[in-house]
């Protein structure tokens, strides 16, 4: 049967399409605001760094009241670097609202997270979304979904889509471009009308799969899932079924429903609600809540593999202790484990000299991501180039992950994009020409695209847009070139001074600033040529009574090139390491000691 007063629905899109806003409309429309209440713009990116960024990093939820049916509603992230969130928490849903921007239409993004809700038979509802955007094509964009929903393979119920047009940012949604609605009904009728109820066996045996973890200081780990059969009681005891087979006991303590932004304490919950429960200590992605009388089955919540692993070390720089609190190997061993228990995505193995921790993810913004969490708790760490993972065939054929890469740019500098994608290893496989943009779309190793976005805003002055996904593994490309000019290392430890900095301005690019405390091996600044060149950074102006033309010239210093965490992986070399500090993002030669590295070479 189907449960007619519960939608189970994800939000899927393209990052800065506007599917956060969209909530935030949809919450305001409903009720769960006062009037007269004020709020914050993207009321779920309430992470630091997803405001920061501007992206939904974690997937969330909530749930809205519209008509007496209660819609539970998963705020999933728009890109590929986190589609083990997307994948895992597309299990708790029925249904998909597509978010396609009225004038950039689908996106490479929007093919990935469109094509894992397909493959869990969801029934696509696209709102084409910015439509006071100026340039907006409505109609164009439409035809583009459709043919977009037709190559990942979309069966026929799916491709009979309703579609809603909207601007999230103006609160209106109507079933016609040219209608002059200003409120978001049509788009809460049209969840309820084409977004199937969920279909339950109330009375079988209980079956819950967690497909989230939360995490509370008070009652520590929270599963969350959705019901898929039977119901559950606070109190009772379950069976939990792991994901390698393994079971036990344990026993409900707590059980919460979503109302609105928060939870709601339940004393029992039926098939077809999502619920979070405490009580199961160990509870991890993929367990299975069921009876112990009469146990159920329920397929495995399946991740995709990482591509890009990193080694985490302790820090062995100079400095190491100044701005972080916490710089044991163990400690970061054991955040780094505790990560791998709450992040299916992510794979966390020890190294085999026991010197650090492998870190595999989904790409270059997944990792990041959890550097920078880490930097904010305090920790200080470095890490190594991250190195992409290969894959040996049964006939002995080395394969390395692919990506799409799609870029938009305009027609003076397309001829620019292509040479550096040929030189990165990459193959054109489209190109699209208009008036004034030309679209380019690209296959290329993963490794060619480390530190490709800054090489083609720097070739078109900063007019283009790079979307990249992970595609499919491929054989092996051999080598691809990597940066071609060498770096400024320090040759001691002491702060950087005004008067050396000045006259290293015509060597090349300098990392940092006067004052800025400086070490033997690390690396400040890039060489105008190849190859390395140590330098000092702490030499002074000589001390003298002799007046003579030009000694006393003021110093003109360029403001130093500052790395985020993102580009300072891509830039570094196998040999380099990134020092990442609370307060501090520095680069270093792996050793530090230039007589050492000769010796190495």
């Amino acid at each position: 049967m189907r449960r007619e007063d519960i939608r189970n629905i994800a939000i899927i899109a393209h990052v800065d399409h506007g599917k956060t806003t969209l909530v935030d409309r949809l919450l305001q429309s409903t009720g769960v605001f006062r009037e007269n209440q004020q709020i914050e713009d993207c009321v779920l990116d309430s992470n630091d760094q997803e405001r920061e960024r501007g992206i939904t990093i974690l997937a969330k939820n909530i749930s809205i009241r519209w008509k007496d049916t209660k819609i539970n509603v998963i705020d999933t992230p728009g890109h590929a670097d986190f589609g083990g969130e997307v994948e895992r928490v597309l299990k708790m849903a029925d249904g998909c609202l597509l978010l396609v921007d009225a004038f950039d239409g689908p996106m490479p993004q929007t093919r990935f997270v469109l094509r894992k809700a397909l493959e869990n038979d969801l029934k696509p509802l696209v709102v084409i979304n910015k439509l006071d955007r100026d340039g907006a094509r409505p109609h164009e964009v439409l035809d583009e979904v459709f043919e977009l929903m037709l190559e990942l393979g979309a069966n026929d119920e799916q491709l009979d889509f309703p579609v809603i047009y909207a601007s999230a940012s103006k609160g209106f949604a109507r079933l016609d471009p040219h209608d002059d609605v200003q409120n978001m009904d049509a788009l809460l009728d049209a969840i309820l009308e084409h977004i199937p109820a969920p279909e339950v066996d109330p009375d079988g045996p209980l079956a819950l799969q967690i497909c989230q973890i939360d995490y509370s200081n008070y009652v520590g780990r929270i599963g969350v899932g959705r019901i898929f059969s039977g119901e559950i009681h606070e109190g009772e005891r379950v069976l939990v079924i792991k994901n390698d087979g393994t079971s036990f006991d344990a026993t409900v303590k707590k059980l919460y429903t979503f109302e609105a932004l928060g939870r709601q304490e339940a004393r029992e919950a039926s098939a077809g609600d999502i619920v979070a429960v405490v009580g199961v200590d160990s509870t991890d992605i993929g367990d299975l809540y069921t009876c112990r009388e009469n146990p159920m089955q329920l397929d495995a919540i399946h991740v995709e593999e990482p591509t890009l692993s990193v080694v985490f070390e302790a820090s062995t720089s100079p400095l190491v202790g100044q701005e972080g609190d916490i710089v044991g190997g163990r400690q970061i061993k054991e955040r780094l484990l505790r990560e791998g228990d709450a992040n299916i995505a992510m794979r966390i193995t020890e190294t085999e000299d026991k010197r650090g921790m492998e870190v595999a993810g989904r790409g270059v913004l997944h990792l990041s991501v959890l550097m920078e969490t880490m930097r904010r708790e305090g920790f200080e760490f470095q890490v190594g180039r991250p190195q992409v993972i290969t894959h040996t065939t049964e006939d002995g054929t080395l394969m390395e992950p692919y990506e799409l890469a799609v870029v938009d740019v305009l027609n003076e500098y397309a001829g620019k994009v292509i040479e550096i994608f040929g030189t990165s290893g990459g193959e054109m496989t489209s190109m699209v020409q208009n008036e004034d943009f030309t679209h380019l779309e690209f296959s290329i190793p993963t490794r060619g695209i480390m530190g490709l976005r800054t090489k083609i805003l720097n070739a078109t002055r900063g007019e283009a847009t790079l979307f990249h996904l992970f595609n499919e593994y491929g054989p092996y490309r051999g080598e691809i070139g990597g940066r071609q000019n060498g770096s400024l290392i320090a040759m001691s430890t002491d702060k950087a001074v005004a008067y050396a900095l000045d006259s290293l301005q015509a060597r090349g690019t300098l990392f940092v600033g006067p004052g800025q405390k400086c070490y033997e091996g690390m690396i400040v600044g890039e060489n105008a040529k190849a190859g390395d060149l140590v330098v000092n950074v702490a030499k002074a102006k000589q001390l003298t009574n002799m007046r003579a033309a030009g000694s006393d010239k003021g110093i003109v210093l360029a403001p130093p090139t500052n790395f985020t965490l993102e580009e300072a992986l891509e830039y570094i070399e196998d040999d380099e390491l990134v020092e990442i500090t609370p307060q501090t993002i520095r680069l270093r030669k792996r050793t530090l000691n230039e007589k050492d590295r000769k010796r190495n070479r």
